[in-house]
Parts: structure tokens; C-alpha cells; sequence
């Protein structure tokens, strides 16, 4: 039986060490599974961004374990890390002068060594990844350039051309109108279900995650309890 793609245990979240210590979550208990597409909800200020960030090892967990792939996650380099998971945020990154394409290409730096040059297998990613998310008709743009739902789209594609077992997601759908969030969530749930990734989205949004998650994890002060839903 192979080891679910993310799994955490009796993990505490939050800030600083020792007296300073300033926990967000305590007790967070799951596992993801590959081809799982799961929705992270809960009230504002109850943690959800803190414990991607977690995950995701911009911050370290101050109890508990958390390990990728069945590997404890203080135990990958930034490379390895790099090449298993992939992390969309709500913060709009500095991206300079960058084009799209350039910006979605970024996505290959786990893969393409000291040179950053592009191979032609990573050039037909990066095009595949742009066509998913219908960013190839700006990629010539500056990223500056976009709306903030556009450029919402093209870091989703960024993480798509990082191809990672996981994807984390922290309301990717904030900028986004009705039928672009629609869009991402058939992609994200086509992701899981037809490519195997593991994907969890943090969202408000419940109402229409539903029809396209597996389940839900609620993120509470007790800690985190896993509920259906219902596809429409």
C-alpha cells in the first residue's frame, strides 16, 4: 500500500519558539491520498493559510509530525521539495518584468539544473500548461500587466508545470468571476481524477466547491474534522 501524498498528525501550527511561541492550530490530525481533491474551510483567522504554509515548509510546525509521500518533510532538500509539491498563494508574488510564459517556466527550475535552460520536453510542459489554463493567448504579455484574476491563472499553471504529486492552493478563486471559477475547479478536479495529484484548496467558497471536491476538511479550535460533500 503506498503512503498517502501528505499526512500530518497531532500538528501544531503557528509562530516563533519558546515563550514566543504563538500557536494558530494545535491537534490537526488528516491525510490526503493521491487522485484526492479536498477543500480546507473554516472561519477567518482559524488558520487555514498558516497550515498550508505549514505544509508546505515556508514555516516550520512547532509539534507534531508532517511528512510527503511518507517522508517527513524536514527531511527533503528545497529541490526535492520543489519536485513534490507546488503552492499557489493568495499574495501576489514580485515577478519583475517577466512575460507570462517566462513566469509560467519557473515552474521548470526543480528540473532544468545550474543552466535554467529549457529542454524541449520542458518547453512542450510549459505549453501544455498554459493551454490548460487558458493563459497561452497572453503569454507573450508582462505578468504586471493582468488582472489580478489572470494572473490568478497563470500561477496555477506555473505549479502545473512544476508537475508535483501535490498542489496546495490558498484561495486561488479570490479574483476570480463565476465561470473562472469554474474553470479552475473542473481543472483542479481533472487533475486529481484523471493525472493522480493530490490537491487541496483552501476556500470560502464552500457552496461551489462542493460540486466538485471529494470532502471537506474543516479546520476548527478543536482541530480538524473531515466532512462529505455533494457534487451537484
Amino acid at each position: 500500500m503506498s503512503s498517502p501524498a501528505l499526512a500530518f498528525e497531532a500538528l501544531a501550527t503557528g509562530y516563533g519558539s519558546g515563550r514566543r511561541r504563538r500557536i494558530v492550530g494545535s491537534g490537526l490530525t488528516a491525510a490526503l491520498a493521491a487522485g484526492d481533491f479536498v477543500a480546507l474551510i473554516g472561519r477567518n483567522g482559524c488558520g487555514k493559510s498558516t497550515l498550508l504554509r505549514t505544509i508546505a515548509a515556508l514555516q516550520k510546525p512547532l509539534a507534531g509530525s508532517l511528512s510527503l509521500q511518507g517522508r517527513a518533510v524536514q527531511d527533503y532538500s528545497p529541490k526535492e521539495l520543489a519536485r513534490t509539491l507546488a503552492v499557489v498563494l493568495t499574495a501576489r508574488p514580485d515577478t519583475g518584468y517577466l512575460t507570462v510564459r517566462e513566469a509560467v517556466a519557473t515552474g521548470r527550475t526543480p528540473y532544468t539544473g545550474l543552466t535554467g535552460r529549457l529542454s524541449d520536453t520542458d518547453n512542450n510542459i510549459i505549453d501544455d500548461a498554459l493551454r490548460q489554463t487558458a493563459t497561452a493567448i497572453f503569454a507573450s504579455r508582462p505578468l504586471t500587466s493582468l488582472s489580478d484574476g489572470e494572473r490568478q491563472r497563470v500561477m496555477v499553471a506555473k505549479a502545473l508545470a512544476q508537475q508535483t504529486p501535490l498542489i496546495l492552493l490558498d484561495e486561488p478563486m479570490a479574483f476570480l468571476d463565476h465561470p473562472a471559477k469554474r474553470e479552475l475547479l473542473t481543472l483542479l478536479r481533472t487533475l486529481a481524477k484523471e493525472r493522480g495529484k493530490a490537491v487541496l484548496l483552501s476556500t470560502h467558497d464552500l457552496e461551489l466547491t462542493a460540486q466538485y471536491a471529494d470532502r471537506a476538511w474543516h479546520l476548527t479550535p478543536a482541530g480538524i474534522t473531515e466532512q462529505a460533500v455533494f457534487r451537484i
